[in-house]
């Protein structure tokens, strides 16, 4: 039987100040940013439930929700949802806090998957995961349709080069 892992053991929590350099002309934090700061929490979470070195194979999904503002604190949370033989998809979510009303939004979520690779850069195998909450349990019940649209697309891709 394959060994899994609870899903805490990855859970990942960041939080960074938005400042004026992380702010386009409207004072609101560059999706660019966002989605760098997305990319790091999902390989650190990845890492930490492979135990491997790990790197960006999608972004499945992005929805920015709403907008961070400087001054804002961000709060960024990466779980692992499911694993295949050598990846593991990863959520992330985002929210800002406003500190003068204390008030928490959401401002982002993605789902990326993430490789777990050896020292010669080769694909490793990796545990599986067992979902905790009731939101990565909901998550991880999609998993397969999602590994199913990504190799669509990865095959229509393939006709394009």
């Amino acid at each position: 039987m394959e060994e899994k892992l609870s899903s805490t053991i990855s859970r990942t929590i960041q939080t960074k100040l938005v400042l004026p350099p992380d702010t386009n002309h409207l004072g609101t934090i560059f999706g660019g940013t966002i989605l760098s700061y997305i990319d790091e929490i999902a390989a650190i979470t990845a890492m930490k439930h492979s135990k491997e070195v790990v790197v960006t194979a999608s972004i499945d999904t992005v929805n920015f929700v709403s907008s961070a503002k400087v001054g804002d604190i961000l709060h960024l949370e990466g779980v692992v949802i499911s694993t295949g033989r050598t990846s593991m998809e990863v959520y992330v979510k985002v929210e800002t806090e406003n500190l003068t009303s204390r008030t928490k939004t959401t401002t982002t979520t993605a789902i990326l998957t993430m490789v777990a690779v050896d020292q010669h850069g080769k694909p490793t195998p990796v545990k599986g995961v067992i979902p905790e909450s009731e939101e990565e349990k909901k998550l991880s019940f999609h998993a397969q349709a999602r590994k199913e649209r990504r190799l669509r697309m990865n095959e229509l891709s393939s006709e394009y080069k």
